[in-house]
């Protein structure tokens, strides 16, 4: 695997909240039940509520069995990627091949917005660690924010939250009192020491994968991937001259990010 570019598996990703977390995509390029004014990727390509197996499961925990043996261990595998993972029908049976394979959690990066059927709770149920999001407090604001698929309304995503989270507020109080201080501030991502044995073309191919979900600068890449930061710069000059791969700047951060061939934003991902 570490000679052709990946299918299903991407990074790991630097993250804030979870470290270094090795990405895994479920759907195609921006397939998604709600079109957010605010997402990276751009206009959502297939807004869809339609539950289904967009990708075989079989060759997504091959590769991840593949990508876990190459590289050092990521802090968790993240269910995000270029779209809304829950719209894979059998996310469950996904999570609980992962289980098998390694114990590194799982975490799944959701809009919440199909937790309102029971089959998709189901399926989550065995997850490490699962972050919906919440953008909007009125139906209103919901409906301008996230442009949701119209079987979607704010009342059976908020319903949908809270049939998945809410907790009774007596236990809640219970769980209080195990802590004998606050709360855990979120830290900035956890740098690694480790690095990866290169092969010709895989750092390429990783950069690029990677890229293209999401802008990075040098050192999320090599974070990351666990790659040199010389490394890094290497390959994304190499990646430059193509006209693959474009820089983008914010504030004074130099990003990276990937271009087709007309000049925009590369959205060609593995159907």
């Amino acid at each position: 695997m570490s000679s052709r570019a990946s299918r299903y598996v991407y990074g790991p990703v630097p993250s804030r909240r979870l470290g270094r977390s090795l990405g895994v995509d479920l759907v195609p390029f921006k397939t998604c039940s709600y079109g957010c004014t605010y997402c990276q990727l751009g206009r959502t390509k297939d807004k869809t509520t339609e539950r289904r197996e967009y990708v075989p499961v079989d060759g997504v925990l091959d590769e991840l069995a593949e990508k876990l043996r190459l590289g050092p261990p990521p802090d968790f595998v993240g269910l995000a990627g270029s779209g809304e993972p829950t719209l894979h029908a059998r996310i469950g049976d996904l999570i609980a091949g992962i289980k098998n394979l390694t114990s590194i959690p799982v975490a799944v990066l959701t809009n919440g917005s199909l937790l309102w059927t029971p089959e998709v709770r189901a399926g989550l149920a065995e997850a490490d660690l699962v972050m919906p999001s919440l953008d909007a407090g009125t139906d209103r604001t919901f409906q301008r924010v996230n442009r949701p698929h119209r079987d979607i309304s704010f009342e059976r995503m908020v319903d949908g939250l809270v049939a998945f989270v809410a907790v009774p507020v007596e236990t809640l109080e219970r769980f209080r009192l195990l802590f004998s201080g606050s709360a855990e501030v979120i830290a900035e991502c956890r740098r690694t020491t480790s690095t990866r044995v290169l092969t010709r073309g895989s750092a390429e191919d990783d950069i690029s994968a990677l890229l293209s979900r999401r802008p990075c600068t040098v050192e999320d890449i090599a974070t990351g991937l666990g790659l040199p930061p010389n490394e890094v710069i290497k390959n994304v000059h190499v990646l430059c001259g193509r006209g693959t791969v474009r820089t983008e700047r914010r504030g004074n951060a130099v990003y990276y990010r990937t271009f087709d061939a007309n000049g925009r934003v590369a959205s060609d991902r593995i159907q």
